[in-house]
């Protein structure tokens, strides 16, 4: 297997860093003071809470959901994991549409199963009926990633109840969008929702992620979860984060404005630019390859994420950074194209 590629991690201060979705402002106050308070005392001799009691109970709170109801993950990638064991036999059958996350496919390959998938219409729209149906775990992840495209609640449910098995909804980047799945969950009998706390609550050097499902499934989901998968900072961390919605308010204002500033300038440069509900863009050229484009900006020391997917051409994924960051990568694309 080719195993899956992270986005390139450049130890140097003055990387300009748009190729990975990380958040471009840094986590609450609030944050810093849980990590301080947990470095103190007995908590890094001891084991942590291994189903994040506390974390739990508060994220309950704050979403309107059964604290019963949420699985706690070393990122949501951990999360993925957890499910793929849970629900797929060895032979069995995982499903995607594509272009979309490639962990879903290194996931598949890891467990021994097929990996099924279907293409976006040319709207980046699923096609309908759905396509991949029975298999035993189908990946949607909304916001989609590279595109940035997202469905509405019903059309999502819709696709689960044709879908038939676990239906994952990835929703990595759904605080950015206009809608989001929880409400579904216990409606759609067989799904569940994943959620990163990397981008919107700027924690991707903490890594937690969360899965929300009915508890029935939580308690199955626990069983081949690791036995203590997160560490006592990071459920820290994620405590005093999603706590403080009204600072996480103001950050999405920012990014959002900002996005909305760079579709409108590089669909000017002549890109075409997919309508994005994520804290990124997906852009592409009909006139030259973009890979050129790439290369020029690291040479500048201004990362994006170059992709390219067999019967879609290649583009540039572009991280919605802070508004200087965004005019220093618009001056050095202007002089490019």
């Amino acid at each position: 297997m080719a195993g899956y590629t992270p986005g390139e991690q450049i130890n140097d201060p003055d990387i300009i860093k748009l190729n990975t979705n990380e958040n471009p402002y840094p986590p609450s106050p609030r944050v810093f003071e849980a990590i301080r308070a947990a470095l103190t005392g007995d908590q890094l001799r001891k084991y942590p809470q291994p189903f994040g009691d506390h974390f739990r109970h508060t994220a309950g709170r704050v979403l309107g959901v059964d604290p019963d109801s949420i699985l706690i993950g070393n990122g949501s990638d951990d999360i993925l994991t957890i499910l793929t064991r849970a629900f797929v036999p060895e032979g069995g059958r995982m499903a995607s549409l594509t272009p979309s996350y490639t962990l879903y496919r290194s996931l598949a390959e890891i467990q021994g199963a097929k990996f099924e998938t279907a293409p976006f219409t040319a709207e980046w729209k699923p096609p309908t009926p759905w396509p991949l149906r029975g298999a035993d775990l189908t990946f949607m992840a909304n916001p989609n990633s590279p595109t940035g495209n997202a469905l509405r609640p019903h059309e999502v449910a819709a696709f689960a109840e044709q879908a038939g098995g676990v239906f994952v909804l990835d929703e990595a980047y759904a605080d950015f969008a206009e809608t989001n799945g929880l409400e579904l969950v216990g409606k759609v009998p067989n799904l569940v929702v994943t959620r990163s706390f990397s981008k919107y609550y700027a924690l991707a050097g903490i890594r937690f992620g969360i899965a929300v499902a009915p508890p029935a499934v939580i308690r199955e989901l626990v069983k081949v979860k690791d036995s203590y998968n997160c560490d006592v900072l990071s459920l820290a961390a994620a405590a005093a984060a999603i706590d403080d919605q009204d600072y996480y308010a103001g950050l999405r204002a920012k990014v959002i404005a900002t996005r909305g500033r760079m579709t409108i300038a590089l669909t000017e440069l002549g890109f075409h630019v997919t309508p994005s509900q994520a804290n990124f863009v997906w852009c592409r050229r009909d006139d030259k390859p973009v890979k050129p484009i790439y290369e020029a900006l690291k040479a500048k020391k201004i990362l994006v994420r170059y992709m390219s997917y067999p019967d879609y051409g290649d583009g540039l994924r572009i991280s919605v950074g802070t508004a200087a960051e965004v005019e220093r990568l618009l001056a050095e694309l202007r002089k490019l194209v």
